[in-house]
């Protein structure tokens, strides 16, 4: 392997107790029920930030945890008595709010900046492809790894969010590394995909947004239990 490309949230950033306390806030101030544990929330994210909104005001209208990842495909908004204006209402109130709260208590999970740091030693290039709003992306990629990315990239409208393959295979272009030399690591279904669309191997981890049991039901063929573990596929 060439290059280790990894999702943010729930990868190498612990970053729930951040999303938990904006996701209530905003739910709140939108009038909706406002009193979700870290669980339950970070089941709402992955996707992108309207996808995640959908899933906050879903959860907040009673859709169990199960179907959350259904909201705005299978199961249409107005299931749940809410329209896409409603939605990007929430977002209006979320995105400032997280962008000025969104490193209180979120931090690099533990071991992960070793093996950033072990993979740049052995010259392996590094990125981050992350659904999260670019500007949140760039600030918290340089105020916790500085230096310790060649390439971040996050949800914009320049370029398709996850999982499409887009980001994966413009970080692959920009670096010259093929498919082939590329690992790419993550959390949830919405990585899982990404990994499969983009034609690269892809690890699962179990410390992040979804469950061990989650995400084998989704067709991860390799869950790791410690970052140390990521060394050993490269």
């Amino acid at each position: 392997m060439k290059a280790v490309i990894f999702d943010m949230d729930g990868t190498i950033l612990d970053t729930l107790s951040d999303l938990t306390a904006a996701t209530n806030y905003a739910l709140g101030k939108y009038g909706e029920r406002h009193d979700f544990p870290p669980f339950l929330v970070g089941l709402c994210f992955g996707s992108g930030i309207t996808s995640d909104m959908e899933k906050s005001l879903a959860l907040a209208r009673g859709c169990p945890a199960e179907d959350l990842e259904f909201i705005g495909n299978r199961i249409p908004l107005s299931t749940y008595g809410f329209t896409s204006k409603e939605v990007a209402e929430l977002e209006e109130i979320f995105s400032p709010h997280y962008a000025s709260h969104n490193h209180i208590r979120t931090a690099p999970y533990k071991g992960i900046p070793e093996v950033l740091q072990t993979l740049r030693n052995q010259g392996i290039k590094t990125a981050v492809a992350s659904n999260k709003n670019d500007s949140d992306v760039q600030t918290l990629a340089a105020s916790v790894f500085p230096g310790g990315f060649d390439i971040v990239i996050g949800n914009s409208p320049s370029i398709r969010r996850k999982p499409s393959p887009d980001m994966v295979l413009s970080i692959l272009e920009k670096l010259g590394i093929s498919k082939e030399e590329a690992l790419y690591i993550g959390d949830t279904e919405t990585d899982l995909e990404t990994a499969e669309n983009a034609g690269v191997k892809c690890l699962a981890v179990d410390w992040g947004f979804r469950t061990i049991s989650f995400l084998k039901d989704h067709g991860a063929e390799i869950i790791i239990h410690e970052p140390s573990e990521i060394l050993s596929y490269v």
